[in-house]
């Protein structure tokens, strides 16, 4: 059996696969992937923003999100087989979303069809805060809940997505934003 690698500091392998890294590296390159990707869709966003101003940069941004978002639901959904149709099922894939890595969040399933999240660190509303031109307001109560209703209603369109806690904040020691999903039976 061949030893996992820790990194590729030896020399070139014509016939590398990530298949030859181990555990730990394989999860801190998708961690590193998973901060390239957030810094994408900001560089992106500002680039819009700065040349076109930002009504058009957040108009581009919702569309960009609209296709992303099932793309990307299809995708994780599929690949772990996350199936049903109830607040859990949404759970379960806000938990394997590329996106959470960057969180730090608390799930409370209170029952299948009653959760709250709570994102305790959110790196985007952080830097949103530090630039101090209220598109916080923008994106995390517009953008956000269309993207949070879009991912329940893939598993059932008679989820509903409330946020509680939404910014901007007052008390920075409070949790960045919060989310109730309820499905009435």
């Amino acid at each position: 059996m061949t030893e996992l690698m820790a990194d590729y500091s030896g020399r070139f392998d014509p016939e590398f696969t990530h298949a030859q890294f181990g555990r730990e590296t394989l999860l801190n390159l998708l961690r590193a992937y998973n901060e390239y990707i957030l810094r994408i869709d900001g560089y992106w966003y500002l680039t819009v923003m700065g040349k076109w101003g930002n009504e058009e940069a957040f108009d581009c941004d919702v569309r960009v999100w609209e296709k992303a978002q099932m793309y990307e639901l299809r995708l994780v959904t599929e690949l772990l087989n996350i199936k049903g149709n109830d607040v859990e099922a949404v759970m379960k894939y806000t938990q394997v979303s590329p996106w959470m890595w960057i969180y730090k969040y608390e799930i409370d399933l209170k029952d299948p069809n009653h959760a709250v999240l709570t994102i305790n660190h959110c790196p985007t509303l952080i830097s949103l805060e530090k630039e101090g031109t209220g598109r916080e307001e923008l994106i995390c109560q517009k953008l956000d809940p269309e993207l949070m209703s879009m991912i329940a209603h893939y598993f059932n369109p008679n989820i509903k997505v409330t946020g509680l806690k939404l910014p901007p904040r007052k008390d920075y020691s409070d949790c960045c934003c919060q989310w109730e999903y309820k499905l009435e039976v």
